[in-house]
């Protein structure tokens, strides 16, 4: 039986909870995500604890936010004058827009807006938080030359070309 080890493709179910409990995120029905392991494809906490494991085994992986989507910046919190967003009319906390900053596209979640200024956060919604997954792991494979040579896995849950 193959086991999960660097170059296997993984297929898996998926239920990403916080602390609280509260589901944050899981794989649809019928759908498991699909990633090519030792490639960096998930976030680092998690893959550890997949490694190893075989088809059919089901993980309890709790991943702490440096292995995560790390610690929570005060710095990626900015405010950005108003006028720097011509042409959008209605801005809201919680909306998200592309921004770049040395030469590197980043995410930022609008959190305050007033007539003035606009607080934003390129902080990964999840940073800083404690990450809990239930997995439950469909197929262990080795990974074809093509996958290895994109980085990610094809087909089914994988990436599409």
């Amino acid at each position: 039986m193959t086991t999960i080890a660097k170059d296997t493709a993984v297929t898996f179910n998926y239920t990403l909870k916080d602390d609280e409990g509260n589901i944050l995120d899981q794989s649809p029905e019928g759908q498991p995500l699909a990633y090519l392991h030792g490639h960096q494809n998930i976030i680092p906490g998690l893959e550890k604890q997949l490694e190893g494991k075989s088809a059919g085994e089901k993980v309890n992986a709790v991943v702490e936010p440096a292995d995560g989507y790390g610690e929570y910046q005060d710095q990626a919190v900015q405010q950005v004058p108003r006028e720097n967003f011509q042409g959008v009319e209605d801005i809201q906390p919680g909306m998200q827009f592309q921004s770049e900053a040395g030469g590197q596209v980043m995410l930022v979640t609008v959190t305050d807006v007033n007539d003035e200024v606009v607080t934003v956060d390129a902080n990964h919604p999840l940073a800083g938080k404690r990450l809990t997954f239930d997995v439950e792991i469909q197929e262990v494979r080795a990974a074809t030359e093509d996958e290895l040579n994109h980085g990610h896995v094809h087909g089914a849950g994988g990436v599409e070309h």
